[in-house]
């Protein structure tokens, strides 16, 4: 069982015991006291990087839970490429939203573990054209 949550604008991914940042943090982070060391910069063309922990990592709702047979980098290279915007290298806050089913008109919160097994076996070529249609401008 994997989870992905949000830390700092940024989309952590827990799968096997490590974690991965994906995304580019939008806010300052204590990252101490979320439980890692500080990533370092992350690249544009590939932003995603290995957390290592220095404490008791804690996931804050909502939680995608995914139930696949990806796991560690590869998996989080596949949160990567369904969530972030390649050229900013952040994540997109519309396809979050997505991902969690809120909706901008909605007021009342999402559930604080949500299943997610679809994001990781819905085909890329299927994500392709949902990430096309939510990202496109109005």
């Amino acid at each position: 069982m994997a989870r992905v949550g949000r830390l700092a604008g940024a989309i952590v991914v827990e799968t096997g015991g490590e974690h991965y940042l994906v995304g580019h943090p939008k806010q300052p982070c204590d990252w101490r006291a979320a439980g890692f060391e500080p990533p370092g910069e992350l690249d544009t063309a590939r932003p995603l990087a290995r957390l290592q922990s220095c404490g008791a990592p804690v996931l804050a709702p909502p939680v995608l839970a995914l139930d696949v047979e990806l796991g560690g980098e590869p998996l989080a290279q596949q949160v990567a490429d369904r969530l972030v915007i390649a050229r900013t290298g952040s994540v997109s806050e519309r396809l979050w939203r997505l991902a969690i089913g809120a909706d901008e008109l909605d007021a009342a919160p999402p559930p604080d573990i949500i299943p997610a097994r679809w994001l990781g076996e819905l085909p890329a070529a299927i994500w392709q054209i949902v990430r096309d249609t939510v990202l496109r401008c109005t």
